[in-house]
């Protein structure tokens, strides 16, 4: 049994007590909004396997799973360290009733070809990918931890390299959601071309009076549809930094970001 009293970890409560994380207390990225706005894209009725590419802790996936009580879900995270703190999530007694429902692979979801099979990603396996890859430029200021490091800063071919590892794992017509910052819009779309059609592009604002500082795109494996830009979603209200009521509907694992 995985220990639960390591003084370098957390245990944090998420949706309300729905499920639990186990944590690195610093050095990692830990998870919070981003997270939980990435899970709720994937419809409430959804049923087949999510797969979620850089999973960390598991905040994606274990987000599904409390909200799609039909959904089994991949975690795939290629840092021991962080996997760890994965393993010992779904170990966690607070998390018995989805423990079932997730499972942990250790891989690089950007490896390629015959490569990516034997490390577990099997072509044509998945209903749904999320990810929440780096998306920091190396130019930015960047943290002298390695494992946040790792969970911020991208190179340059990051969406190329996920978004062609998404497209293999995926089944036909099999969903595509994932989060990143404004700037990211056109290599995104560039990576989606010829894979993903139908993409659904949401602004995420920290107040109605802000530029976005994310956006959500959701998109569907081999659709021929052109993008679409959605209504935004306003996480704080812009008089006291409450959340909004739909932002706070999906902090706590009771509403989809599309609707859906």
């Amino acid at each position: 049994m995985p220990s639960f009293t390591d003084p370098d970890t957390t245990i944090d409560a998420f949706h309300r007590g729905r499920f639990f994380l186990v944590q690195q207390k610093r050095g990692a990225h830990r998870a919070g909004m981003d997270a939980l706005v990435l899970a709720a894209a994937v419809p409430r009725d959804f049923s087949g396997l999510a797969v979620d590419f850089g999973a960390g802790a598991g905040a994606v996936g274990f987000a599904v799973a409390a909200r799609c009580r039909k959904a089994s879900v991949l975690l795939v995270e290629r840092s021991t360290e962080m996997a760890d703190c994965a393993e010992r999530s779904i170990a966690h007694p607070g998390n018995s009733a989805l423990a079932s429902r997730i499972s942990l692979l250790v891989a690089d979801v950007a490896l390629t070809g015959k490569a990516r099979a034997a490390s577990g990603l099997a072509d044509r396996s998945a209903d749904f990918v999320l990810m929440n890859p780096p998306f920091n430029d190396g130019r930015d200021r960047a943290t002298p931890d390695t494992l946040r490091r790792e969970a911020h800063v991208a190179d340059e071919n990051v969406f190329e390299d996920w978004l062609r590892s998404a497209a293999a794992v995926l089944k036909p017509r099999g969903r595509l959601a994932l989060i990143a910052r404004p700037a990211s819009l056109g290599p995104i779309l560039s990576a989606l071309a010829g894979r993903f059609g139908g993409a659904e592009v949401m602004p995420i604002h920290a107040t109605a009076d802000r530029p976005a500082i994310r956006l959500v795109v959701r998109a569907v494996r081999g659709a021929r549809g052109v993008p679409s830009l959605m209504p935004a979603l306003i996480l704080h209200e812009q008089a006291d930094k409450r959340f909004t009521p739909r932002a706070e509907a999906i902090n706590a694992g009771e509403a989809s970001l599309f609707m859906d």
